[in-house]
């Protein structure tokens, strides 16, 4: 008895002290973290969709560090007299309820859609950050992506004058395409930058029973009811169909140009490779399998690569790496639409300097490779040399918003998203069922309609 006394006394002097060695571990490692302003305030922030607790990815098992976790481990240390407030918001109602934040006062920095912050900007309820970056020697521009920082409506106004939006993680639009449907029927692979003809002509050529397998293969797959169009752009930048002349701060007098040859161009593709499509385009279905072993689509338009690397993650099985290859999107440079999610500045922000140095932060190189590393989101940085050797999409995606830039078609614009893109999703769905339209008298109506909402505005 005396024994297991003793036995158990010192289990519980190896826990104690254990436990007294974590912590002065844990104490050690944050006090090596330097205070890097000792500015003083409260800063609320509205997050739209961001995790806040730490908890096990579903996909890969994984445990993901959450925000919650991460502030008190790298921001407090370095920010050690500001206090956040944080509110989450889901991604459904995220515009409306931080609108209504805004408005209010109610809060002083936020993560959001680019869309939703270029229309605030607009509507006045942002704080220009041009003069902040200029009189502060440490924050550098330079390390963003040139085609983010310089040319997304989710950072600049509408003509460029103002930064208002600080990147914090990019959207993924690359092509990927399924090396072994190439391989079963003799296709020669996409280059590196495919243009539109090279991608409908292989898509064209895949599409059929499989000569090897027998099953149905479609050669082509894209959202027909993206709410972005986001192929449709890639397509406007491979054609030259700018849409227009002018600037999105100027609507009426916007020179619209929709029913141009060039635009008359992405509609023939689009008519055209709707018959290498599954049905489910027309609602968002049809590429449950793309990424994964059981795949029946050649080319994938705008895809993510993300259920290829979480399967990859899940089951260390590297061969879907090699099996499913990426490229440039469609422009002649290999543009496409890039998705840019910004960190902004409430006008009515009610401690300017807090505030700004918790933008960025949040915006910063060890904000963004925790967000990598947790959650897998796309840097916006020059230097990302924390993404895995591996990762070859979200690497191809940051060629593209290296290079990409916004026009008259983008989500920014009020009339693309109310107008253009439900008739190119609206022709995209007759096509498919064959009966498009006359393109050339859709186009003119779509021309007239943006002609007298221009007039109205």
């Amino acid at each position: 008895m005396i024994k297991k006394i003793y036995l158990v006394f010192i289990a519980l002097i190896m826990l104690i002290t254990a436990a007294c060695s974590s912590t002065a571990s844990n104490e050690d490692e944050i006090s090596d973290v330097e205070v890097v302003s000792e500015v003083e305030g409260t800063v609320r922030v509205s997050l739209a969709g961001w995790q806040l607790e730490s908890g096990i990815d579903p996909i890969t098992g994984v445990e993901n560090m959450g925000l919650n976790e991460f502030i008190k481990k790298e921001f407090e240390p370095r920010y050690p007299n500001i206090k956040l407030e944080v509110y989450q918001v889901p991604w459904e109602n995220a515009q409306a309820k931080q609108t209504a934040m805004l408005k209010s006062g109610d809060v002083d920095v936020l993560y959001t859609g680019g869309a939703f912050a270029s229309q605030w900007q607009q509507q006045g309820l942002l704080r220009g950050l041009d003069d902040l970056m200029e009189n502060d020697s440490t924050f550098d521009p330079s390390i963003y992506l040139e085609g983010v920082w310089e040319n997304s409506y989710s950072t600049k106004s509408y003509d460029k004058s103002v930064h208002f939006g600080i990147p914090a993680i990019l959207g993924r639009r690359i092509i990927m395409y399924d090396k072994q449907l190439f391989d079963e029927w003799g296709v020669d692979y996409l280059s590196e930058n495919p243009s539109p003809e090279e991608v409908l002509e292989k898509a064209k050529a895949m599409t059929g029973k499989n000569p090897k397998t027998g099953e149905q293969n479609y050669g082509i797959w894209w959202d027909g009811k993206a709410l972005n169009a986001s192929s449709f752009v890639a397509l406007s930048h491979a054609f030259g169909a700018s849409g227009g002349e002018g600037t999105l701060n100027d609507l009426k007098n916007i020179k619209w140009k929709l029913n141009s040859p060039e635009m008359g161009k992405i509609f023939g593709w689009l008519e055209e490779a709707v018959k290498y499509a599954p049905p489910g385009i027309l609602n968002t279905q049809g590429n449950e399998n793309f990424g994964l072993e059981k795949n029946n689509i050649a080319i994938h338009l705008d895809a993510s690569g993300a259920s290829t690397m979480g399967e990859v993650k899940a089951s260390g099985n590297k061969e879907l790496l090699e099996r499913y290859e990426s490229t440039l999107n469609l422009g002649p440079n290999g543009e496409g639409w890039v998705a840019v999610d910004p960190f902004v500045m409430a006008k009515d922000t009610k401690n300017e300097e807090a505030s700004w140095e918790v933008l960025k932060f949040l915006t910063g190189p060890i904000t963004q490779e925790w967000n990598y590393v947790n959650f897998k989101n796309t840097p916006t940085l020059v230097d990302a040399s924390f993404v895995e050797e591996e990762d070859k999409y979200m690497k191809t995606a940051m060629e593209i918003a290296q290079i990409s830039k916004s026009t008259l078609l983008d989500e920014a614009n009020p009339f693309f998203g109310s107008e253009i893109v439900p008739a190119i999703n609206g022709f995209i769905s007759k096509a498919h069922n064959g009966d498009a339209p006359d393109i050339q008298s859709y186009l003119d109506d779509l021309q007239s309609r943006a002609e007298k909402w221009s007039a109205n505005q």
